[in-house]
């Protein structure tokens, strides 16, 4: 049974290919150091030895910020909570990577106090072009091509910092959702025309630069990537097929594969309509293309049923499947898949509340009062 089998990824190999997706959650402290709640949370949901876990996002620097709540990896108190998750995880058996984060110009959509608050920081973006999507529409500063730089320079020292002092396993690029990497990659939120901007070629420096970066700072093998080629969150305006923009970023990682820079994996979110429990896969569109491009590993995220996501690694030796509500509610969840168990639903209204309540309270499934009848169910292919 494939999803259920070990697969190479990277400078690690996991023993089935169920991995835990990014998943944001605002419960770090206000000094943006992991919560002890956090390394709970994350020490159950590492129960099952040989489980790929990729970390909530977590901000490269402070100037990358702009939500309260959520974890940082740049300063030694950060680091040594993040230390003690990734020992937690391993001591389990498990793997970590580490997702790596900029806001760029949707700094401000969450927490409109933290821009302004700290000497030095502003809302910056790839143009002076706003977020249309928020309520209080505010405009970025355009991004000197320096600054670009030292983003770049955040980035090499976060993975540093999440690797070889915090002892990740490695870490994962944010290049998408509408951050700070995906805006530079769309047309209308990077209106630039120096070497940042304009065509295809230059309006993805940005993100090759990052990731050339990280491998020179840990080693291809220990980066990941994670891209939302179907996705208009926060203002990103796809094209009717994405595979122009998507396949030149992936035939570019290919091409460092090809010269001994393969990076540990791509993580691709899938063609989905946002449902509140779960996603549901988009009819008439498909990420199959990215085979073409992209021969190393390969996570699917976005829509998956215990059913399809055996049904996905069947086929393909170097595809394993990212679960992120579910995982979110069931911190069993690979036992549960694995046997065909019933899962718990998750309860969206706690997702972003800072409480321990629909955090770390989701019952194991032979937990007292984690059995059927205790909760709300569904099946795993509901």
């Amino acid at each position: 049974m494939p999803l259920l089998g070990p697969v190479q990824v990277g400078a690690v190999t996991t023993q089935h290919r169920i991995v835990m997706g990014p998943l944001t959650r605002f419960r770090a402290n206000d000094d943006f150091t992991p919560s002890a709640l956090q390394e709970k949370y994350y020490l159950q949901r590492s129960s099952v030895p040989g489980t790929l876990i990729v970390s909530e996002a977590t901000y490269i620097s402070e100037r990358a910020g702009g939500y309260f709540n959520a974890p940082g990896i740049w300063n030694k108190a950060q680091i040594e909570g993040w230390k003690r998750i990734a020992e937690a995880v391993h001591g389990n058996g498990c793997h970590m990577f580490l997702q790596l984060w900029a806001l760029g110009r949707v700094a401000s959509s969450r927490f409109d106090s933290y821009i302004g608050t700290k000497e030095g920081l502003d809302l910056v973006g790839p143009s002076a072009i706003a977020d249309h999507t928020q309520r209080k529409l505010k405009v970025p500063r355009e991004l000197s091509v320096e600054e670009i730089k030292e983003y770049v320079r955040d980035y090499a020292q976060a993975a540093k910092n999440a690797v070889f002092v915090a002892g990740m396993d490695g870490v994962e690029i944010q290049a998408g959702n509408g951050y700070l990497v995906d805006q530079f990659l769309h047309e209308n939120s990077n209106h630039r025309t120096d070497e940042y901007g304009g065509c295809l070629e230059k309006r993805a420096k940005f993100l090759l630069d990052v990731v050339d970066a990280a491998i020179e700072a840990v080693g291809a093998d220990r980066v990941g990537i994670r891209l939302t080629p179907w996705e208009n969150f926060q203002d990103i305006e796809q094209a009717i097929s994405p595979m122009r923009t998507f396949g030149h970023v992936l035939m570019e990682l290919e091409k460092r594969a090809q010269s001994g820079s393969r990076l540990a994996y791509v993580h691709i979110v899938e063609p989905c309509i946002v449902k509140v429990f779960k996603d549901i896969p988009a009819k008439n569109k498909t990420n199959d293309w990215v085979r073409t491009f992209w021969k190393g590993v390969w996570i699917r995220a976005g829509g998956f049923t215990r059913e399809t996501a055996f049904s996905a690694c069947s086929h393909d030796p170097k595809i394993l499947v990212s679960f992120g509500r579910l995982f979110i509610a069931n911190p069993d969840l690979v036992k549960r898949l694995s046997d065909d168990l019933p899962l718990n639903k998750p309860h969206p209204a706690t997702f972003y509340t800072g409480a321990e309540s629909g955090y770390t309270d989701y019952p194991f499934y032979n937990s007292p009062g984690g059995r059927r009848g205790s909760a709300n169910w569904f099946s795993a292919d509901e």
